[in-house]
């Protein structure tokens, strides 16, 4: 029950209060991209869970290991991207070899929701945030479940956003930026902060 308990509570903490996206701005782009279909949204989110959720134990074995010597600081992205490329690649063999229908599907954008800052940023915050494999797998869990949290959000306003009542300068991609900033801005609220007494 307790890992459980581990999971559940970094995976909601990845969520809400370190929302990739929301929080710490990072695959905001891919975000944008992602948000333009229902079914991207949905693909874009799945992949980056995948990615994360499979990619965060390794990472635990391997700041374990490696956690205590004065160089991992300098190899560790280069650890992240050779995760990340191993479980692209394998995962895209295995569907190549298994199911080629939904491979045609599959590598028109797989390779932008895998190769993105979110991901990256993911493991960064699984070894920052993470004590146990546990929280690890929650941060990566969650943190691509948040990313589906944002870019839903986004696709549900998209239509608002872009509609004849915003002025022509700021329809498309300026909208969305300030849209984005007041979703960050609330979200920012979770944590808690607040400004001190002068």
């Amino acid at each position: 029950m307790q890992i459980f308990l581990n999971i559940v509570s970094a995976a909601l903490a990845a969520i809400f209060i370190q929302n990739i996206i929301l929080e710490r701005a990072l695959g905001a782009n891919v975000l944008l991209y992602a948000s333009r279909k229902k079914e991207h949204v949905i693909g874009f989110a799945a992949a980056i869970t995948y990615t994360t959720t499979v990619a965060s134990p390794v990472i635990w074995i391997f700041d374990t290991l490696l956690g205590k010597n004065e160089y991992y600081g300098f190899i560790m992205p280069l650890l992240y991207v050779f995760t990340i490329a191993l479980i692209y690649i394998g995962t895209l063999v295995v569907i190549w070899r298994f199911f080629p229908s939904f491979f045609k599907t599959l590598r028109k954008y797989v390779h932008l929701s895998v190769f993105n800052c979110s991901v990256i940023g993911a493991l960064f915050l699984c070894s920052q945030q993470g004590n146990d494999i546990f929280a690890y797998i929650g941060y990566g869990f969650g943190t691509g479940i948040g990313f589906l949290v944002a870019a839903y959000l986004l696709y549900a306003a998209s239509e608002r956003l872009n509609s004849k009542l915003v002025p022509a300068a700021f329809r498309g991609y300026p909208i969305m930026i300030v849209y984005v900033g007041i979703l960050s801005l609330a979200l920012y609220a979770f944590t808690g902060y607040s400004t001190s007494a002068v």
